[in-house]
């Protein structure tokens, strides 16, 4: 992607006015500024020592011995899994380097904590001549800073594989407690300066599985090809926590999440920087006795690409577990575990106790160890086993309410607590659903952030998009009723021009700070409005940003749906007209909005829904000239090799809709390259909070209440980034790894939804929270993908058997039997036979497959409450099968009454 300079002309505008760890890190920057003045103290002009493995090529500096370089053997050239770019800049006291320690410590029975650090304030390690296998070994006490221990370091060569080891000595006559030991792994996840080309040939992403023994961390490449890093427990040095490395000077920002360390103990920091936090393991220490030694120590090993990560794990001795349909665990719904080890488990316990019910159900062929795992308690459960070995790995589960009750609670919540009727608001906002700030319990009328109050951009049009799009998966009429009145009264006429020149154009914040112009007390005072981003009325009511119009023509779409499909729910204007409007939106968007609509655009499959609803209704005047539109932008993506540009350097959101439109044109390579992309940033590891959790790191800082850039787990990247992955996958049934990740993504809309249906921005990840964002901010547009593309997915593995995900399964003889559980019980995937069913009303209960004859039966849910008089079912004709008895209407649908209690579908031979 070429940056525009309009791009950073906006974001130096943006770091004026944010803390100076997010902002653009340009030579300007202060920190390098400073950087420039001090010493330098890592010693790379003393040179570095390199080395070939069988898989990796690294060097080690002389003066500090840790890694300048580290490669895969035989690898680009230009690739490096350091940040090796920035060496130059980073050879000063504070930047930590692959190979350093952090240690917290203090005498037994006393009370404070002292921390050392060998990044702080280094001095030159005393090298020691290297044992038998060993690359280099150093006594690293002198860069400790007085450390009462003695801390000796070595690089070792196992096999090919690279291990880092730490021996702690403690040579004084009293006991010494470890209360956090860090290794910190500055991997390259810095972007900064670089292009999307430059982006993908040079960086990593990585992501951790903190499972204790069994956990691990996978450092992958930006384009998802190629081995992946893993970084694995080798002695004493279980995955307890993750922590960011905030002290290191390396300034974050929207280029660069930050760099972390893998804690082998975290007590010190329980009881301090992160005191009264559940952390997701129980934190530890250990205490070294007079005169006695400990070492700890992991392992790089390369696995030969991302998909083979866990049988890679499996050669190296390590646990593997494989949550299906994943970790998220609706109480309806329980959940498989397969775990494999070539040691016996020796027990199993949950914390908190009775959170989950762990069923052992047998061994499968390969030797896998199979358990049922029901939720019963809602919230965070920890599943801990015990190996006949010693070693003890953790896996992370979110229990919820069912698909359905979630869903129902949110509604509720959003048309309730969120709904926001005043008819002297100023500002043209009521009645509509607006944000909401969960720990004050109140809506968000006013904030130093414009879009926050102001129904357009993200943050503030996210929460009227879900209840919209809830509507879609659970029509109710009182929310409907409500609803209606937002789309005629505020966002048509309002947040959406409907007349004039500017007809169609979506602006970007109806809520703006202009004292002058307003009466006297309309601000509050005690909000700071001397920011860039309280914005006058002149540049709230641009219509230039292009990222407004999906959730405005999302809005027209529900409504078309609703006219469309049920009765006596929406009649206020006809279907077309809805259907008008929602195209109308789309082909705004890209005149009206030209530059940026280039990219791709967060919850950009709505232009593909609205194309296929135009052809379907035979309106092909609107269709051939939408179609026409996205060419041309699927063209230009077509021309770039990473298409996933934005107006942020780097993002995980255009590649939804890029990977549709790419697909839909024909663009196979294109598709592939975006899928493979996703792939990297899209991990699947036995924890609720990271598995399926597309990567995003800055939102915090432009739609969250704690404000800071951090990995957020399950932000809206996850349930939109589910949506090409599963879509994918129906293409090719037989890529089970698909399915696991895009299940994982579309769960993620309603894993971090409150108990009482708050849906916020996104959770927290570092250990200092661990807990929800306290505002709605931007959950909306992940909703969104939850509502268009969740459904029951059934598959028969050849090592796991018949599995069902969002979905209960028994087999009975040659019938497998699956009650679908969610929350719109409207759409349904039989793999082996490549059906794909969906309903545009009504719910089915049970689908019931004839392995035999290769039928299949719907049972329908005659009890739901239904605002339609028919089933309207629609079959995919790439399966080749037609329901048995009924008639379909123009739009190809079967159209089955709703006293129908059963249908059968038979495939044509």
């Amino acid at each position: 992607m070429n940056l525009k300079k309009s791009y950073w002309i906006l974001f130096a505008l943006v770091c004026t006015q944010l803390p100076s760890s997010v902002y653009s890190q340009q030579d300007e920057h202060p920190v390098w500024k400073a950087v420039k003045a001090q010493q330098a103290t890592l010693g790379v002009e003393e040179g570095a020592k390199s080395f070939t493995l069988k898989n990796l090529h690294v060097a080690i500096l002389n003066a500090s011995q840790t890694l300048s370089s580290f490669r895969p053997n035989g690898g680009e050239k230009d690739f490096d899994y350091t940040p090796v770019e920035l060496l130059s800049k980073r050879d000063r006291n504070k930047f930590f380097h692959i190979g350093d320690i952090n240690i917290s410590l203090r005498r037994q029975g006393d009370t404070p904590w002292t921390s050392y650090s060998s990044a702080a304030d280094r001095k030159h390690v005393i090298p020691i001549n290297p044992a038998k296998n060993d690359l280099a070994s150093a006594d690293i006490s002198p860069t400790l800073n007085n450390i009462p221990l003695k801390v000796v370091r070595s690089w070792r060569d196992d096999g090919g594989d690279l291990i880092l080891s730490f021996e702690v000595s403690n040579p004084n006559d009293y006991p010494i407690e470890i209360g956090a030991l860090g290794i910190p792994l500055p991997f390259n996840n810095n972007m900064d300066w670089k292009n999307l080309d430059q982006a993908h040939a040079q960086n990593v992403f990585f992501d951790p599985y903190i499972g204790q023994d069994a956990g691990y961390l996978q450092v992958n490449r930006l384009h998802g090809n190629g081995p992946s890093l893993l970084v694995l427990p080798y002695k004493n040095a279980g995955f307890e926590a993750y922590n960011p490395l905030n002290t290191d000077p390396t300034p974050r920002s929207i280029t660069f999440e930050g760099f972390h360390e893998w804690m082998i103990h975290s007590k010190a920091y329980a009881e301090t920087d992160w005191k009264g936090v559940e952390q997701w393991n129980t934190p530890t220490s250990t205490l070294l006795k007079p005169h006695e030694s400990k070492t700890f120590a992991l392992k790089f090993v390369l696995a030969p690409s991302i998909r083979q990560i866990e049988s890679e794990l499996l050669k190296n001795n390590r646990p593997v577990a494989i949550g299906l349909p994943g970790y998220v665990v609706p109480m309806d719904n329980p959940a498989k575990l397969f775990v494999k080890h070539n040691k016996a488990v020796k027990s199993v316990s949950v914390y908190p106790e009775g959170a989950l019910t762990l069923t052992k159900k047998g061994s499968t062929a390969q030797q896998w160890t199979e358990y049922e795992v029901k939720g019963n308690r809602w919230g965070r459960a920890r599943l801990t086993i015990n190996y006949r070995d010693g070693i003890t790995q953790t896996i992370h589960y979110k229990v919820i309410k069912s698909e359905k009750e979630v869903v129902q609670d949110l509604g509720h919540f959003l048309t309730t607590k969120q709904w926001y009727e005043n008819d002297k608001d100023l500002f043209g906002r009521s009645p509509s659903v607006i944000s909401y700030d969960y720990e004050e319990q109140q809506p968000i009328t006013q904030n130093r952030s414009a879009w926050f109050a102001g129904l357009s951009d993200e943050a503030g049009a996210a929460s009227w998009l879900a209840a919209l799009m809830k509507q879609v998966l659970q029509p109710d009429q009182q929310e409907i009723a409500k609803l209606k009145r937002f789309v005629n009264e505020t966002l048509y006429g309002h947040i959406q021009h409907k007349e004039g020149d500017k007809k169609y154009g979506v602006v970007k914040s109806l809520f703006y700070y202009e004292p002058d112009s307003m009466p006297a007390g309309t601000y509050r005072s005690d909000i700071n409005w001397k920011t860039w981003s309280a914005w006058p009325k002149k540049e709230a009511d641009d219509i230039g940003r292009s990222y407004n119009y999906p959730h405005v023509a999302a809005a027209h779409w529900v409504m078309y749906r609703l006219a469309r499909n049920y009765n006596n729910l929406v009649n206020e204007e006809t279907w077309d007209k809805y259907l008008e409007r929602a195209y109308q939106t789309s082909i705004a968007m890209v005149e009206k909005a030209p530059y940026y609509a280039q990219f791709g655009q967060m919850e950009g499959s709505i232009f593909l829904i609205v194309l296929n609803d135009l052809r379907k209704e035979g309106l092909t005047t609107m269709a051939d000239k939408l179609e026409a539109a996205m060419r041309k932008r699927a063209e230009h993506w077509k021309t770039l090799n990473y298409p996933f540009g934005s107006e942020m350097p780097w993002d995980s959101t255009g590649q939804e809709e890029v990977y549709l439109w790419s697909r839909f044109f024909g663009f196979d390579e294109k598709a592939q390259v975006t899928l493979n992309a996703i792939i990297a940033y899209m991990p699947t590891v036995p924890h609720w909070g990271y598995n399926g959790s597309a990567r995003r790191y800055w939102d915090f800082v432009y739609g969250g209440k704690l404000s800071r850039i951090e990995r957020q787990l399950h932000h809206y990247g996850s349930a939109l980034n589910a949506i090409p992955v599963l879509t994918a996958y129906r293409d090719h049934p037989d890529d089970f790894y698909l399915l696991r990740i895009g299940h994982a993504g579309m769960m993620g809309a309603l894993a971090n939804v409150t108990a009482d249906g708050f849906g916020p921005g996104a959770f927290h990840s570092y250990p200092s929270t661990l807990a929800n964002d306290g505002i709605s901010g931007d959950y909306g547009t992940g909703f969104y993908g939850y509502a268009v593309n969740s459904g029951t997915y059934i598959v028969e593995h050849p090592e796991f058997g018949w599995l069902a995900f969002s979905g209960n399964l028994k087999t009975e003889k040659q019938q497998v039997k699956v009650a679908l559980t969610t929350a719109s019980k409207g759409r349904v995937f039989l793999a082996k036979e490549n059906l794909w069913l969906t309903t545009d009303a009504g719910e089915i209960a049970e689908l019931h497959y004839d392995q035999k004859d290769h039928s299949v039966t719907l049972i329908f849910n005659n009890e739901a409450k239904q605002n339609s008089a028919n089933i309207l079912l629609n079959v995919n004709p790439e399966s080749h099968y037609e329901v048995e008895g009924i008639n379909k209407d123009p739009l190809n649908r079967y159209v089955i009454p709703l006293s129908t209690k059963t249908v059968k579908l038979k495939k044509l031979k």
